[in-house]
């Protein structure tokens, strides 16, 4: 029987800790408490990217509510009996969880979120929208697998593939994909032309056939490892009906969506992986939406944001897009009422203590994923370094209108990115080290720093390699991984032995081709005065580079143009073994002073004299 105390604390929780976000007009009913009383709070619908042809992208009006709790509330026993249906139907959904299956909600709060609806009498489904099985320890040392397993239990209904789907190789997803209990469904995924997966699944639900269509963003090609898309060749087998005007993907959406709706499904709700930042341009989620119509939600996932918005579709009516962050922090809800209205909206939860831990949730996936962890806590847990200053991929001060901390590793330097760099310049011994900024992806704590520690640092078990470049070659991927600044681009690199600035009141003169790589320079450069070991750079001159072969062998980010370099060093350590060996190697077991500035050590400026 389940638990139904624990169930009704974590409802509380709900109640007075987390807010939820989105209007429920479906019906007159009683509706899940989280929904009620709401205020309005504003959202931010798109930081970085502005919509092609002009799309009308405005905030919609976000619920949230603040309860007070109730000491005195006395948790109810198990219901003796079926709950009676309401003929609503609940969708649920998560977006890069990236293992954080303890964090946030975490799946045991997801689970008792899930329980709660259905005992209002919602009919309720759970669905994802990728980029799940990647992003922590648990998965990197089992490729995904454990992750698949805990999904399954968790009982998820449909997902999608995320960029970060395919960074254990193709091999390895598709056959994770065959070990899950669910479909993957991908509109736009394709084998040489040919799908590999249903563009769609339709689902009976409260007596009505509810279609999920899935999309991912063709930016996968560079974000994941170029070379998993390629045979042995090194030619493009796998895409995602990537071309330069976006048509590619919005004509195969817009034929989902009428393939579905010819089937008999009488809603449509787009599952994308598709996000808002400046460099998934053209296939933004407001891209997508202006270019199609038949859709009625958007369930969106890949830049981490948390909003809820309206965006016109090519008819000009309303389509409300939700994204619900990362970790877990975001549980995305869509309602659609039984007399046919639709609703969006999020539950949230950044408490920096998860709602499982905080309030002690003890079931069915709580259990399941302690097991996940039990089997891997003693390697985690080993104290392999210490840290007297704390490195971050945040800025310090600047939050979003939410307080959630603003990231900068992708956009400026810092102290972490100067780290990292170092070292793999240390453990090469090359003039230079470039680690792209979306390959950094966790904090370091000040004190003992465990293995897990690191490995949430550099979790994609990337190898060091050295290459032998020109200078010319290190003035195009400096301009390349700034070409977006001061937006965010995973590409943007972090850099050792070297330093530049960035004019960002200058257009960038890269040029890329359908695929997202670099193909060259035209017009005058953004990126100035850069100084090797404090010399100005010699575009004829040669020098060692070392970096992750991700970029420099697999052109992973779109960095074609160190294709064909000398190879000095080939996939000689582990990403995160380099981490480890740089502290005790060269930094006598300790992280000093030296990296104690947040914003780093001045190797990166960025300056607009327009301003």
């Amino acid at each position: 029987m389940k638990k139904y105390l624990f169930c009704v604390v974590a409802v509380l929780a709900v109640m007075f800790a987390l807010t939820a976000c989105g209007k429920d007009n479906g019906t007159d009913k009683q509706t899940p408490a989280a929904e009620a009383t709401p205020t309005v709070v504003e959202t931010t619908p798109i930081a970085e990217a502005t919509p092609k042809d002009n799309v009308d992208v405005t905030p919609s009006a976000t619920p949230t509510e603040d309860v007070t709790p109730t000491p005195e509330a006395t948790p109810t026993a198990a219901p003796t009996q079926a709950v009676e249906k309401n003929g609503d139907i609940v969708i649920l959904f998560t977006s890069d969880v990236h293992c954080g299956v303890d964090q946030g909600f975490g799946y045991a709060g997801l689970s008792v979120i899930r329980d709660y609806l259905e005992t209002k009498g919602d009919e309720v489904i759970l669905v994802d929208d990728g980029d799940s099985i990647q992003g922590e320890p648990l998965g990197t040392m089992t490729r995904g697998e454990v992750i698949i397993s805990l999904m399954n239990q968790m009982g998820y209904r449909v997902a999608i593939p995320g960029n970060h789907e395919f960074d254990y190789g193709m091999e390895q997803f598709l056959a994770l994909t065959k070990k899950a209990d669910f479909p993957y469904v991908s509109c736009n995924f394709n084998y040489k032309g040919e799908l590999v997966f249903d563009p769609y699944v339709i689902l009976e639900l409260a007596g009505k056939k509810v279609a999920f269509v899935g999309v991912t963003t063709p930016q996968t090609l560079t974000t994941s490892t170029p070379g998993y898309f390629m045979d042995e060749k090194k030619e493009y087998v796998y895409g995602f009906l990537q071309d330069s005007t976006g048509e590619g993907v919005y004509n195969a959406v817009q034929s989902a969506v009428d393939a579905a709706r010819a089937e008999g499904a009488e809603y449509v709700v787009v599952m994308g992986h598709l996000g808002n930042e400046a460099e998934c341009i053209p296939w933004t989620y407001a891209d997508v939406i202006s270019h199609t119509n038949g859709i009625d939600a958007f369930l969106d996932a890949h830049s981490h944001d948390r909003d809820t918005v309206k965006v016109k579709n090519k008819d000009g009516a309303e389509v409300s897009r939700t994204a619900c962050g990362t970790k877990l922090e975001g549980v995305g809800w869509c309602r659609i009422a039984a007399d046919g209205k639709i609703s969006t909206g999020l539950y949230t939860w950044t408490n920096s203590v998860s709602l499982p831990e905080m309030f002690g949730i003890e079931n069915e996936m709580s259990r399941a994923v302690d097991d996940a962890f039990s089997v891997l806590d003693s390697k985690l847990n080993e104290v392999v370094a210490k840290s007297d200053v704390a490195l971050t991929i945040n800025d310090p001060v600047l939050v979003d209108d939410d307080g959630k901390p603003i990231r900068m590793i992708r956009r400026a330097e810092t102290n972490l990115g100067d780290w990292v760099t170092d070292a793999y310049r240390a453990q090469s011994g090359a003039d230079i080290a470039f680690v792209n900024g979306g390959g950094i992806r966790a904090n370091l704590p000040e004190g003992n720093l465990t293995l897990g520690n690191i490995l949430s640092v550099h979790p994609y078990g990337n190898y060091l390699c050295v290459v032998e470049v020109t200078g010319q070659q290190i003035l195009d991927a400096l301009e390349w991984g700034a070409r977006v600044a001061p937006g965010e681009n995973g590409g943007f690199l972090q850099v050792s032995g070297l330093s530049y600035e960035i004019d960002c009141s200058a257009a960038s003169p890269c040029v890329g081709d359908e695929y997202g790589m670099f193909v060259k320079i035209e017009g005058a450069r953004r990126v100035r005065n850069v100084l090797v070991g404090g010399e100005p750079i010699d575009p004829k001159k040669t020098y060692t580079l070392a970096g992750h072969n991700y970029m420099l062998l697999e052109k992973g980010d779109g960095f074609t143009m160190f294709e064909g370099a000398k190879l000095l060093q080939n996939c000689v350590k582990l990403d995160n073994q380099v981490l480890i060996d740089y502290v005790l190697d060269s930094l006598g077991g300790v992280i000093g002073e030296e990296y104690k500035n947040p914003y780093g050590q001045g190797r990166i400026v960025i300056t607009d004299p327009a301003e």
